[in-house]
């Protein structure tokens, strides 16, 4: 028979009801490789957490883990006093004979969360204890606690295993604990080994069999399963659960709150009192502290989640919100956007423009559009904030005729040696090719242009009176640059643009757009 079955399956708690959010950033989320906040971030941390995002519960330290951390704790509770929040502070404590306690209550704490072992293997074998020992443990340690003013919740560390293998045990445990002054049972899933089914069960089984008392689930992401097993502990019942901003934890992390919010809110229909619409700022903050990014495609937090790529998105979007689910950016604080690229079309392209303020013909849309894919095409990322200097390089060379053209061009830099170009133009049909050196791979570019029109054409050339670089928003590597060149043609001043990933590149492009126009001259 399964270990599932002869319990009853009376239907979840009501929707409407409060779940009790508890963030442990500060203690679990900070147990992630490589990360460690100082004292003046894990109180701004505290202060964001508790004050911006509204949640109830946060668990900031270890006792006793050093001078630091006691420091910094009182710190915390010090602050959380004056503000009214003093409650809401918990901090981890162990079965060490009243030290955790004693630690609490000298940095300001008035919560305890009490660590004991809700698997046997971890009661015999890490503790050397029996269960009955244990217990006597546990209930030593809870009056003692009481006895010091302090709140004390207990978490059932390894819960996961113990329920699936040593239910007995647990059973047991749970039986001779359950009067004591605990304000909440928690119950860990510490390896991450659940299944959102087996969650839902054993979460159930413990709310039938204790049904007076307050539990928590604790998810760990080891199986990419963190967020459906909360989903699931509060689909049981479950009064409580936990979570870290971004899902920082040990190993793969724990439950990440910003997910944990958008299905409690969503698909729950529960109320946690948490602000949506800071979550994102949060977010990015502890991502600025941690040091540990947020993967660009996290669900709600990740820079790309509310960015539509394809066309026929954006298209849809135009159309009565085709491609819109209850995810609503604004809700955390975003905003949709629209990405450019090869697969653009269009309605990406006007979207962005709207955002922008600019107005375009459609004959100009198509134009741009035309030049984003082309940008595209050479896996360039193309970005809102290069839309600008991408309509004025197409608007503004738009109407100059194409007399002369690229053919081809050879560019060559070698250590020690001057840098050498090749060209071949068409002017007007005829073809004409040269070669020259340079102090520079563009210089060496220019010499060789003139070489052919004062050479070979015995016609004057322009004077280069100003030449600049930018680079749009975004300072990546493989961002598009803006080159700017202002010619001097017998007292005529030219300023022509060009446009693309690559400096040199784009400085050819204003080149030939100088070209055409002195053709018009």
């Amino acid at each position: 028979m399964s270990q599932l079955d002869n319990w009853p399956t009376h239907t979840p708690a009501p929707r409407g009801r409060w779940v009790e959010l508890m963030d442990t950033t500060l203690r679990d989320g900070e147990q992630t490789s490589g990360v460690s906040f100082s004292a003046s971030e894990k109180l701004s941390i505290a202060r964001l957490v508790l004050q911006e995002l509204n949640v109830p519960r946060i668990e900031v330290a270890s006792a006793r883990v050093s001078d630091g951390e006691f420091e910094t704790v009182g710190k915390i509770c010090s602050w959380a006093k004056r503000h009214g929040n003093l409650g809401k502070i918990e901090i981890l404590g162990f079965l060490d004979g009243g030290r955790s306690i004693d630690w609490i209550k000298r940095a300001g704490g008035t919560v305890i969360n009490l660590l004991c072992k809700g698997s046997e293997p971890h009661c015999i074998h890490q503790l050397k204890m029996t269960p009955d020992e244990h217990i006597a443990a546990i209930a030593e340690e809870v009056e003692r606690a009481k006895e010091a003013g302090l709140t004390v919740n207990l978490y059932l560390e390894d819960w996961s295993n113990g329920i699936k293998n040593s239910r007995q045990y647990l059973y047991h445990l749970m039986d001779a604990i359950a009067a004591l002054p605990i304000a909440r049972f928690m119950l860990p899933d510490t390896l991450g080994i659940l299944t959102p089914t087996q969650t839902f069960y054993y979460v159930k089984r413990m709310l039938y069999r204790y049904p007076g008392l307050h539990f928590d689930f604790h998810a760990h992401n080891d199986y990419d399963l963190a967020t459906g097993n909360v989903f699931a502990a509060l689909q049981a019942g479950a009064h409580g659960v936990h979570c870290t901003i971004n899902g920082l934890g040990e190993r793969a992390g724990n439950a990440t709150l910003s997910s944990v919010i958008a299905v409690t809110h969503d698909h729950l229909k529960l109320v946690t009192g948490v602000d949506e619409k800071s979550i994102n700022k949060v977010s990015h903050i502890v991502e600025s502290f941690a040091g540990i990014l947020v993967p660009p495609n996290q669900p709600v937090i990740g820079e790309n989640v509310f960015t539509q790529c394809a066309g026929v998105h954006a298209d849809g979007d135009s159309k009565n919100n085709l491609y819109f689910n209850d995810l609503l950016p604004e809700r955390f604080g975003r905003e949709r956007e629209y990405a450019l690229g090869k697969t653009s079309g269009k309605a990406n392209i006007q979207k962005n423009l709207e955002g922008l303020g600019i107005e375009l013909t459609e004959s100009q849309i198509r134009k741009v559009t035309d030049r984003v894919i082309e940008l595209g095409d050479k896996k360039e990322i193309v970005t809102p904030g290069d839309l600008p200097f991408i309509v004025a390089d197409v608007i503004k060379h738009s109407t100059i005729s194409n007399s002369v053209r690229i053919i081809n061009y050879a560019l060559n830099l070698s250590h020690g040696l001057r840098p050498t170009a090749t060209i071949r133009l068409d002017i007007d049909g005829v073809e004409y090719q040269e070669t020259a050196v340079g102090d520079g791979q563009y210089d060496a570019f220019v010499k060789a242009v003139r070489q052919i029109y004062k050479g070979r054409l015995g016609r004057k050339f322009p004077t280069l009176t100003n030449y600049a670089v930018n680079i749009p928003p975004g300072g990546h590597t493989d961002a598009l640059v803006h080159t700017t060149i202002t010619w001097d043609y017998e007292g005529h001043i030219l300023k022509t643009r060009g446009l693309d990933a690559d400096q040199t590149e784009a400085a050819i492009q204003a080149t030939v757009k100088m070209l055409n126009l002195i053709e018009n001259l």
